[in-house]
């Protein structure tokens, strides 16, 4: 079984058991975090809802893993023949969530 929710603009595959890495989400560590935006929901018998565009009733409970930076990337801007560069450096931020379960 598994479930297509949205978070933070961006859509994850999530089975029960797995981890995915969302953006940052405002919970500590060990907390129980409620998704509500489920897409599409799949179980193992080939039954699959897809929402309209969400699907009613059903939602994904996970419990927040960490909460940690991404690697860094470098973004390099210039100009050629200008003389005009610029080099940032970013990292996002994540939370790492374990499913526990999908409610329908």
């Amino acid at each position: 079984m598994y479930a297509v929710v949205r978070s933070g603009g961006h859509q994850y595959r999530a089975v029960v058991g797995e981890i995915i890495d969302v953006e940052k989400l405002p919970h500590d560590e060990g907390d129980t975090v409620e998704l509500s935006e489920v897409l599409l929901v799949a179980n193992d018998n080939g039954e699959t809802q897809i929402g309209k565009p969400l699907v009613d009733g059903a939602t994904v409970r996970a419990t927040v893993v960490s909460q940690y930076r991404g690697p860094k990337i470098l973004v390099w801007k210039y100009r050629p023949k200008k003389r005009y560069r610029r080099r940032q450096g970013h990292r996002q931020h994540y939370t790492r969530l374990k499913i526990e379960a999908i409610d329908v």
